[in-house]
Parts: structure tokens; sequence; C-alpha cells
């Protein structure tokens, strides 16, 4: 009985002590997360305008980069259409 008090204040102690440095840690993570984040779209921003200074044309210039795929239908036969009359 005494090994089951020890093995349960270790776990209670382990799950406190766990709850205690989340918190204290966490501020530090959500704001490193946030400057990740702030980087990221920056980077974003300033590469579209890179691309769109260097991809521009004289007027009347057209160029298609990019063809959209076409989607093929199905041509196999379904079989009749059969027309359902309610008898009375």
């Amino acid at each position: 009985m005494d090994t089951f008090f020890k093995t349960l204040l270790i776990l209670l102690l382990v799950y406190f002590g766990l709850k205690i440095l989340f918190r204290l840690a966490m501020p530090y993570l959500m704001r490193y997360i946030a400057k990740k984040a702030s980087q990221k779209m920056e980077n974003a921003f300033r590469g579209s305008q890179y691309q769109s200074e260097n991809n521009k044309q004289k007027e009347g210039n057209i160029s298609i980069d990019d063809f959209p795929k076409r989607k093929t239908r199905n041509k196999k036969p379904v079989g009749e259409y059969v027309d359902y009359e309610e008898i009375d």
C-alpha cells in the first residue's frame, strides 16, 4: 500500500510540475510562433511584389502560362430511360 501512495504522489507531482512549467513557458512559445508567422507573411508579400515587378510586360502582349485541365465526361452508355406511370 505504501508503494501505491508513492506512485500516486509522484504522478501528481509530475502533473502539477508540467502544468506550472507550461504556464510559465506559454508566453515565450506564443511570442515565438507569432514572430515566425509574421516573418513568413512578410516573405510571401515581398516575393509576390518581386514577381509582379518582373512579370510586367508591354501593353498589348498576352501570354498564357498555364492551361486549365479539361474534365473528361464519362461516355459509357448508361442504358435506356424508362418512364413509369402510376396506376390507380
